[in-house]
Parts: C-alpha cells; sequence; structure tokens
C-alpha cells in the first residue's frame, strides 16, 4: 500500500525526532566531557565547549583505575556472551525443531522469566553462589549473567532456526550426517548472522549491567566498569561531573565501536538469507 508524501513526511518527522532524542544523552554528554569546570558552572550552557580541554580525562583516569575496571567488565561481558550464545544454540534447535510439551514448557519459561525484576532474583542468586563460594569473584558474575541473557538468547535464536529451512537438514540426513552433524555442518552457518547479533546483544548487556556488579563484587579490584562509575559522585550526592561525564564516554564507546564493526555485516546477512529459496 503507497502512501502519500505527507504521510511519508510525517514518518520521516517521526524518525527524526527518535533519533533526536536517543541522541540528546549522548552529545550532551561528549559536550560535558570536555568542558572545563567553568563552563560546567555557568548558568548558559553551550552544546559545544569554548574551551575543550582533556583535563577531565586525565583527572578520570587519577582518581579511579578506569583500566582494571574497563577489563573486568570486557571478561564479564566476553564470558557472558560466548557461554549463553554455546548453550542457547542447542537448546534453540531443539525448541524450534521438537515442539513437544517440554519445548513449549521451556517457551513459557522464556516469556515469564523476563518478568522477574531484578531485586526478587538477587537473593537466591546470592545464596547459590555463597553456596558455590562464587561470591565476589568474576566467575562468579558471569555465571549470573549467563543465567540473565539465556532466556532472551533463546528467544532470539529460536527465530532464527525457523528460518532455516528443514528441507536442508533433511537433505544432510539421507546422506547419513547425525543430528550433531548436522547442526554443526548445515544449520549453525546458516545461523552465523543471527548467533552473532545474540552474542553483541548479551555482550552489551553485560556489559552496562550495575545492579548484579554492585551487590555481588565487593572486593574494589574486582568491581566492573558501571560500578566504579558511581565513585565519581560523593557521600552527599554531589557529582564530580566532568570526570564522570569523561569515564561515562569512555565506557559506551566499546559498545558503540563493537555494533559499527559488525551491524553492517549483520544486516547484509540477514537481507541476503531473506531473498534466499
Amino acid at each position: 500500500m503507497r502512501t502519500g508524501p505527507a504521510a511519508r513526511a510525517g514518518q520521516y518527522a517521526a524518525l527524526l525526532a527518535y533519533l533526536v532524542f536517543l541522541a540528546f544523552p549522548f552529545l550532551w554528554l561528549v559536550s560535558t566531557a570536555f568542558k572545563p569546570p567553568r563552563e560546567l558552572g555557568s548558568l548558559h550552557p553551550t552544546w559545544i565547549p569554548k574551551n575543550a580541554t582533556l583535563a577531565n580525562f586525565r583527572q578520570a583516569f587519577d582518581e579511579q583505575p578506569l583500566l582494571h575496571a574497563a577489563f573486568n567488565s570486557l571478561l564479564a561481558a566476553l564470558g557472558a556472551a560466548l557461554i549463553a550464545v554455546a548453550v542457547a544454540t542447542p537448546m534453540a534447535y531443539v525448541m524450534a525443531r521438537h515442539r513437544t510439551r517440554l519445548a513449549r514448557a521451556a517457551s513459557g519459561w522464556v516469556v515469564v522469566s523476563q518478568a522477574f525484576p531484578f531485586v526478587l532474583v538477587i537473593i537466591p542468586l546470592f545464596l547459590v553462589l555463597k553456596n558455590l563460594r562464587l561470591i565476589d569473584s568474576v566467575p562468579g558474575l558471569v555465571m549470573v549473567y549467563v543465567v540473565w541473557a539465556l532466556p532472551f538468547a533463546l528467544w532470539m535464536l529460536v527465530g532464527y532456526v525457523r528460518a532455516v529451512p528443514v528441507e536442508l537438514e533433511e537433505a544432510a540426513a539421507v546422506d547419513g550426517a547425525g543430528r550433531l552433524r548436522t547442526l554443526v555442518s548445515v544449520t549453525a552457518p546458516l545461523l552465523a548472522p543471527g548467533i552473532v547479533a545474540t552474542a553483541l546483544f548479551a555482550f552489551i548487556t553485560a556489559w552496562n549491567e550495575f545492579f548484579f556488579a554492585l551487590v555481588l563484587l565487593k572486593t574494589p579490584e574486582k568491581q566492573t566498569l558501571p560500578v566504579v562509575l558511581t565513585h565519581f559522585i560523593g557521600a552527599e550526592g554531589a557529582a564530580d561531573l566532568g570526570p564522570l561525564a569523561a569515564a561515562a564516554f569512555l565506557a559506551t564507546l566499546p559498545s558503540l565501536v563493537v555494533f559499527a564493526v559488525i551491524q553492517r555485516r549483520i544486516t547484509s546477512d540477514l537481507l541476503s538469507g531473506a531473498v534466499k529459496s
């Protein structure tokens, strides 16, 4: 159905407004990160710093161990993404290809689990990790991130598996391939865009996660980057705005870079897969 010029103009205007809404916090963060203290306290703030400076970045690195915290976040995010995808891929294949009662129950668990708030599950998770002696450790945090990311990873990958033609697997079975061989050699390569997209979302979720890391990590040397950012806020709630903005800007860069590098590949692979018969 074709749309008229007025409807198309309204769509573009709505899209532009949405992009501005999304971009405003990040642009203001970048502007604040490069402003000197005098401009930060100005009654007439400007978008572009009049006297841009890198002093906020130097102060941020001097005050807090940002590189070590970023390394901890990287370990937790990469570990959670890789393990979640490795576990979710065969599970999604079984749920998509064998629609039994167990598969339907698993699908219901995926939906219901997303409704639980963080506060409701933190106590059981804390007790489990305490019994496993994984409190205040990055591996314990990775385990929590995997559990939290697994339902969403399953939900995404089930859709990708169902998009793969069953005829390809039947042809592989005729040639003598078993279930595992079919999954590894036939289905998994076709799921590559979906696996990458799922891993990306799991990575970004773990990289930006704050609540679990705050509760489970007490040793300063093991804390992740989102937790360390709170150290720029004083006991009375007064924030050291310049260094905080600089550190927060650096914390957002890995997610932006990873997404910018692979999003074009993901889009092209999905579109090319959509037109194949």
